[in-house]
């Protein structure tokens, strides 16, 4: 007994002597060591700055109509693929009014119509009082401020259903009384937060679920209004030839804008705010190559398309593709056409068609930045960029002015949902219809081992290893067991990769190694795993510390809530058609390949540790809270653990996995409330049966669901060290 404590004493002793290791590769005042957090901002600034230009250089090229619907056509195909699998049309929608309201010179039909199977959309559709033959119909695609009860929507549906028009408003997803969420008001949480933001802010969690399964927000936005047209279109009297599609100012217009180019039946489309031009938008001096040609990297994924730069679909294009139909081209606030790089592609577009008259335009006044006088800020669509849009409907179709009518009514009266209709529908929250969903993708999981490879390539983006990358040593030491190297290695232009190799003093032939990896970086390694380093040491094996890009060293914010730089770079990697964790799998594959080039590791047996040192949340934590509540639980870091699984798919020479803190990714369709980082939810990781791999021994401990709960017992370090020992072939 006192022979065992004696060495419990030491091993303790040893493991101190690592947590006073600088983990740096470069030294504090070197300028390699402060440029490290700056780069993956400054690689994706390069990079978006070279799809402008690329498909600037490609338009620049377009000269005739055949060339534009080649062009389009291809990028078009590619928009469509991005925002996931639509289903069949259903070949009777069904419609259920469940309320009638009556009005001076119009009538209001409270409905619902089911989009996809017992997925429901609540909508108001305004008709005339006295309906005629070829009405024409309006479909308005609200901003993210506001649900449909808002009182721009009425005054727009009241108007033109005065006027002869019918005129559907419906919920988007997540919005109003399709809300995923319980913040409605401020009675439902105890301490202070934005009721009127928490539609808005989850749209971030409804979008990751949707991600999970393949699937896109904008592409269940897009499907939504597209079942809205046929509401529309099912209206006695309707004009099929004047279907006219509003996209409001914030949020509204860009899956209006998308609708439109993938929808034929729509006439016109307003998309405000999508195409270009922005409110905080300003002239670059290079515009072909550093506008915002494909939106931004921002949380809300729908102003940034994923695929959008690898697949060439720019947001002009989009908007341009529904040439020659009619399109107005809004803007919330002052605009300028001599400024603006994207209304000259845009006329080009219709110049094709000889079509600029059917090409218009709408603005305000003033600045986004202004809240004074003078600045047309509205919810949705405001009266003052009403005016513009009317003499185009008159002029285009034959629309008189109408004359604005606005006596609102009070939300309550436009709610669609009543006691009856729930017990009779039965609608599905988004997480349960998404459930349904997964039944079928999973069935169509690769049955072996090179399928599922293949998927995951298309899944992660590109993961092939660049050639041989520049290498920098830094300095070396003696550490208890061994010695330490400090290393870098380039893993693409651009892009080092710091790392750390510990070679035990009982080196031998074929010396097996432990790489480690975790967001927290080569520094926690030492401070909290110093035991398991210290006994792989001891047992003759060697330990490789590394920092994939965003980890560690090269980590450029610790935070991964919504708002936060990780989450831009994460959004944006997409955007050019790759994810954080396939670039991180390639820099992790980089380094196990360049190991097995130094002669003590030629045709060694390797292990990958992938760990997570990340707070969880306890059971008792209520994890159901506004987004922008004061006191947020805490956010998993699964990204260790996923790569360690990923590495063994790809690399032959890894035989051993260790894992802790995994993330079991079919949880994140348990419920709305999501405490996992943006990169760690890889498009379509449920279909492909989730992030749960490795090939020879596999160990997985620490898992949590999707609201950062334990699903596994907690890791104990020395047990897991023993293990890896065992499976490596080493002597306890």
């Amino acid at each position: 007994m006192v022979r065992v404590a004696l060495g419990f004493v030491a091993l303790l002793s040893i493991a101190a002597d690592f947590k006073a290791i600088d983990p740096n590769v470069f030294p504090k005042d070197d300028p390699r060591a402060k440029a490290l957090p700056k780069m993956l901002g400054a690689d994706l600034r390069k990079r978006m700055r070279e799809a402008n230009l690329n498909e600037s250089e490609a338009f620049a090229k377009v000269t005739s109509r055949q060339l534009w619907e080649g062009h389009r056509q291809q990028r078009i195909r590619n928009l469509r693929d991005s925002l996931g699998e639509f289903p069949t049309v259903p070949a009777k929608m069904r419609i259920v009014v469940t309320r009638k309201l009556k009005g001076e010179g119009y009538l209001i039909h409270n409905l619902v119509y089911e989009s996809r199977p017992g997925f429901w959309v609540s909508a108001n559709l305004y008709l005339p009082a006295n309906r005629s033959d070829k009405m024409p119909g309006f479909l308005i695609s609200h901003a993210h401020h506001t649900p449909k009860g808002h009182g721009e929507l009425q005054d727009m549906g009241m108007t033109w259903a005065r006027a002869g028009c019918a005129v559907l408003v419906p919920d988007h997803l997540g919005h109003g009384e399709r809300r995923q969420h319980d913040f409605a008001t401020e009675k439902d949480y105890p301490r202070p937060f934005r009721p009127s933001r928490q539609d808005y802010y989850f749209r971030y969690n409804t979008n990751l679920q949707l991600s999970a399964v393949g699937e896109s927000l904008m592409g269940w936005m897009a499907w939504d209004l597209m079942r809205g047209v046929e509401v529309l279109l099912k209206q006695e009297g309707i004009d099929k030839s004047r279907i006219i599609l509003l996209g409001a100012v914030a949020g509204g217009g860009d899956p209006a804008g998308v609708t439109a180019a993938l929808d034929n039946r729509i006439a016109c489309v307003v998309p405000f705010n999508f195409s270009g031009w922005q409110p905080e938008s300003n002239a670059p001096p290079d515009p072909d190559r550093n506008f915002d040609w494909f939106g931004d990297g921002y949380w809300e994924s729908t102003r940034g398309l994923r695929g959008g730069a690898a697949g060439g679909f720019a947001h002009f294009i989009i908007t341009g593709s529904i040439a020659p139909r009619k399109l107005i081209y809004a803007h919330e606030f002052k605009w300028d056409p001599k400024i603006d790089p994207a209304w000259p592609r845009l006329q080009k577009i219709y110049g094709f068609y000889n079509a600029k008259q059917n090409l218009g335009f709408a603005h305000g006044a003033g600045s986004v930045k202004n809240s004074g006088p003078g600045n047309t800020h509205c919810t949705h669509i405001g009266a003052t960029h009403r005016k513009m849009i009317y003499p185009y409907l008159k002029e285009w179709f034959g629309m008189a002015i109408p004359e604005e009518y606005s006596k609102r009514r009070k939300p309550e009266e436009l709610l669609c949902w009543t006691d009856e209709a729930r017990k009779e529908l039965k609608p599905k929250k988004l997480h349960e219809a998404l459930q349904a969903l997964v039944k079928e993708r999973q069935a169509k999981t690769p049955p072996n081992a090179a399928a599922l490879k293949e998927q995951w390539k298309r899944l992660l983006g590109p993961i092939d290893l660049p050639a041989k990358g520049k290498l920098h040593q830094g300095k070396v030491e003696d550490v208890p067991g061994g010695k330490l190297a400090r290393f870098a290695i380039e893993a693409e232009a651009g892009i080092v990769v710091p790392f750390i190799l510990m070679t035990p003093t009982k080196t031998q032939d074929k010396t097996p190694v432990v790489v480690m990896v975790a967001q927290a970086g080569k520094a926690r390694f030492l401070q909290d795993r110093s035991e398991a380093i210290a006994a792989f040491l001891d047992k003759g094996i060697a330990v490789c510390l590394v920092d994939v890009r965003g980890t560690g060293e090269t980590r450029g914010g610790s935070s991964a809530e919504r708002g936060s730089s990780r989450t831009s770079i994460s959004q944006t990697e997409m955007i050019l058609g790759r994810t954080v964790l396939g670039n991180q799998l390639r820099d992790l594959r980089t380094v196990i390949r360049w190991l097995q080039t130094r002669p003590a590791f030629t045709g060694c047996r390797v292990a990958v540790w992938g760990d997570s040192f990340a707070p969880v949340n306890p059971p008792n934590v209520k994890v159901a809270v506004p987004l922008d509540a004061p006191d947020l639980p805490a956010i998993a870091e699964p990204g260790g653990a996923i790569l360690a699984g990923l590495a063994s798919l790809f690399e032959p020479s890894v035989s051993v996995v260790y894992t802790n803190g995994g993330f079991k990714s079919r949880t994140i369709l348990d419920s709305p409330d999501i405490y996992v980082p943006h990169e760690a939810v890889v498009p379509g990781v449920i279909a492909a049966g989730g992030y749960v791999m490795g090939r020879g021994a596999f160990r997985s401990e620490g898992n949590v669901d999707s609201r950062n709960r334990l699903v596994d017992a907690k890791t104990d370090p020395r047990a897991a060290a023993a293990w890896v020992i065992e499976k490596l072939g080493g002597k306890q």
